[in-house]
């Protein structure tokens, strides 16, 4: 049907005061069209689980998983259900796949009440949460509202039962090994049917006995609790891994760094590779990078604030050195802060969530995700020997903020280099099996491919320079064996 005709049916619908829910089931029955399924509809694909080669996510007929989550730490704790649903709506509607938040949360969640003055626990017993009969009347209830909110919308929720001061400070203290595993066994049984992913921790180090029997108590109550049926891993301290303490643990599924609120590559965000590299081979990824707008390094008189280039940074050099994800956050969103409401801000946050939505890191995460998936997935593999070393290696690939990282397919097909900054560098031709290549620059602040040039393989190395020579102006480097004749980096 031509569109003039459409707009002039829409037009005299509207008039009509048809209602929109209405006139969209009319108009698609009328002219026998499909609704479009969500783009994050991945729900139908199964279950999630590790791959076979244990470096990715996958569901279960295979579909791979790219973990993009947000970090909402106070989400169940601050929010209420309008607020929870524009925050929500707003994520899923900018590409977000899972949203990581908290049961008994940081800020006091075991004694301060939810915005409708319910409490997590009776008597602060976590074998005791309180549950009462009837529905919208407890604080789980509207846990339950927010879980089947964010999967209504598509997306999982990383869910971590506490936040580690509850098991690990003494001042409080809550947790024994005991009523660890019933409030393990409480959630799982009650979440068992719902999309989530299971993390335990809550930014604390394992440093007694008492903390490693506390987590796998909770960790054996939720298998018991679910069945087995959702993926567990466990969110450390800043600068460390859930590997240091559990690598070798049957419950953990998967590695989570917190590489932490640092900009630099050195020390933090090389700690993805050697996670990489550790065996037995299990999949990593960063769940606590830099947040926008946080304190760098929590030295905001000396350091400032980060900027979306700092979190862009971290994206790929988690990406291209093995990560299966990667997790963004916002210093205002996690702690949801709302100066409206009095709350009692924690390291300065530089605005109120609500306005943190839109801040443009949280846009650009969606191009590395994209970015990812218009090529072979799971055969992805990092390999620093892509870039050819600099007489001055500091200069290339680079050191602190200025690291250049490369990844590349198993079969040589495909490989991409982050350049951080407009510099020279070289590339090992050799990586890249095919007899003619393809070269793309792909800009990650807006996700644009620009194909720039098509030449014959034939020289050991090549060099590049990116089109811009700005210091905070990235971009990525995607060089494609044009046998395999693949799409524009970022699309389908």
């Amino acid at each position: 049907m031509p569109n003039i005709v459409l707009y002039y049916l829409l037009f005299k619908l509207k008039r009509m005061k048809i209602p929109a829910l209405l006139l969209l089931t009319v108009l698609f029955s009328y002219f026998d069209l499909e609704p479009k399924q969500p783009e994050q509809d991945i729900f139908s694909h199964g279950k999630l689980k590790v791959s076979e080669n244990k470096r990715f996510l996958q569901c279960q007929d295979g579909t791979p998983f790219f973990y993009l989550g947000d970090t909402a730490w106070e989400l169940f704790h601050r929010l209420n259900k309008e607020e929870a649903d524009k925050y929500l709506e707003d994520r899923a509607g900018k590409g977000f796949n899972v949203i990581q938040t908290v049961a008994l949360a940081e800020l006091d969640g075991h004694t301060v009440p939810n915005p409708y003055g319910y409490l997590p626990l009776d008597d602060l017993d976590p074998a005791q949460p309180a549950v009462r009969e009837g529905t919208d009347n407890d604080y789980w209830d509207h846990v339950d509202y927010i879980i089947d909110k964010a999967n209504e919308l598509g997306m999982y929720i990383g869910f971590l039962p506490t936040w580690g001061r509850y098991w690990h400070d003494e001042e409080s203290l809550i947790f024994t090994p005991e009523n660890a595993r019933m409030y393990g066994e409480f959630l799982g049984r009650r979440y068992k049917d719902k999309n989530i992913i299971w993390i335990l921790g809550g930014d604390r180090e394992v440093t007694s006995d008492l903390h490693y029997a506390i987590t796998r108590a909770m960790a054996e109550g939720i298998k018991a609790g679910d069945g087995g049926t959702h993926l567990i891993s466990f969110h450390p301290r800043g600068a460390r891994s859930s590997a240091e303490s559990f690598h070798n643990d049957d419950w953990l599924d998967f590695n989570m760094l917190q590489n932490g609120h640092s900009p630099d590559y050195t020390n933090r965000y090389s700690k993805t590779l050697e996670d990489y590299n550790r065996e037995p081979v299990k999949p990593v990824f960063d769940g606590e990078p830099l947040y926008e707008d946080h304190p760098l390094n929590f030295d905001a008189a000396r350091q400032g604030h980060s900027l979306a280039a700092d979190v862009r940074r971290t994206l790929y050099w988690n990406l291209f050195e093995g990560a299966f994800g990667h997790t963004y956050g916002h210093h205002s969103i996690w702690q949801m802060y709302d100066p409206e409401k009095k709350r009692r801000p924690v390291n300065n946050p530089l605005m109120s969530w609500k306005e943190a939505l839109d801040q443009p890191g949280a846009s650009q995460m969606i191009h590395g995700k994209k970015l990812m998936e218009s090529r072979p997935f799971l055969t992805r593999i990092p390999d620093p020997s892509i870039i050819v070393k600099g007489e001055i290696p500091t200069s290339i690939p680079g050191e602190g903020r200025y690291r250049f990282v490369a990844t590349r397919d198993t079969d040589g097909t495909y490989a991409m280099v982050y350049c951080p900054v407009g510099r020279s560098f070289t590339v090992n031709m050799k990586v890249i099996k095919g007899m003619k290549v393809k070269a793309w620059w792909y800009n990650p602040r807006n996700g644009e491919a620009n194909l720039f040039e098509t030449f014959d393989n034939v020289q050991d190395e090549r060099t590049f320079i990116s089109p811009d020579k700005g210091e905070l102006t990235d971009w990525i480097l995607v060089l494609d064996d044009a046998a395999f004749n693949y799409p524009a980096p970022g699309k389908e």
